[in-house]
């Protein structure tokens, strides 16, 4: 796997991620929509870890710089 993501996006995923978990801990949303927003934000941190986004790879896009 190339790394797809760079900094600014991983720091945009990860703000994004604390954001739905504390979303679904404080219970602002609840039910299906903070189950929804649990699991987006699971995955926008795991892509954020692991620098790679299947997304981003299946319609070609990075946002890392080309070298």
């Amino acid at each position: 796997m190339k790394a797809n993501i760079d900094s600014l996006d991983k720091v945009i995923r990860i703000i994004l991620a604390i954001a739905f978990a504390m979303l679904y801990i404080t219970k602002m949303v609840e039910g299906t929509l903070g189950n929804i927003l649990l699991v987006v934000g699971g995955v926008l941190l795991l892509t954020s870890i692991i620098n790679f986004c299947p997304l981003y790879a299946i319609l070609g896009w990075s946002s890392g710089k080309e070298k």
